[in-house]
């Protein structure tokens, strides 16, 4: 007997967002937003730090670009990693940044940059070499975005292509690698249970006990 024409295949039932992940997408861009204003109130004295070497402090722009990869590698779902971005940076904004509209404009961008990186996997591959290359995405995004149409545009090419360099660096180590830690530690306390990473983590943990 064929399945009918309004029962979803296995892929599309995979792909559709539930409430739960609309929810729990909206919790990790709002959380992550609040931790991008902090981010941004740190900035002046963690570059501070980085003077020595004009451009360096690239390796700061990580800060924000983990909800993007953070939301993808939990909800597993298409358009995930951007809307978690987005929601981290209009709430950044809300509470009020320096950069003002531009926060959002930037949110969009990384957000989209980390979205291709799961896109590029067909949204079927959440291990770690899947946070990484979205997180690498971010960074280029970021990286580009920064050394054209930030302050950063005004150093001299060494220090920019520096600064490009850190950016993407930043974006693989802190919003890929420290995202998939994150989500791998949520999985592990049980909160992400009704999601497809909790489940995976507790196949993984009966593995290691058997």
């Amino acid at each position: 007997m064929h399945a009918s024409a309004s029962t979803p295949t296995p892929v599309l039932s995979r792909l559709r967002w539930r409430v739960v992940d609309i929810v729990v997408a909206s919790v990790i861009g709002v959380a992550s937003g609040v931790v991008f204003w902090l981010w941004g109130q740190a900035w002046t004295p963690l570059s501070s730090l980085l003077a020595f070497t004009p451009g360096l402090e690239g390796l700061l722009a990580g800060g924000w670009l983990f909800a993007g990869v953070l939301g993808g590698l939990i909800i597993r779902k298409p358009g995930a990693a951007l809307y978690t971005e987005v929601v981290a940076a209009v709430v950044s904004m809300a509470v009020g940044t320096q950069w003002g509209f531009l926060t959002l404009v930037w949110g969009v961008v990384q957000g989209a940059a980390a979205e291709l990186g799961f896109a590029l996997f067909a949204y079927a591959n959440y291990r770690l070499i899947a946070a990484l290359v979205s997180g690498a995405l971010a960074g280029l995004a970021v990286a580009t975005l920064d050394t054209n149409f930030s302050s950063i545009a005004a150093y001299d090419f060494g220090p920019r292509a520096i600064y490009f360099g850190a950016a993407v660096v930043s974006g693989i180590l802190i919003a890929g690698l420290v995202s998939w830690l994150v989500a791998r530690a949520l999985a592990a306390t049980g909160a992400l249970d009704r999601f497809a990473a909790g489940r995976e983590a507790r196949i993984a943990d009966s593995s290691d006990a058997a």
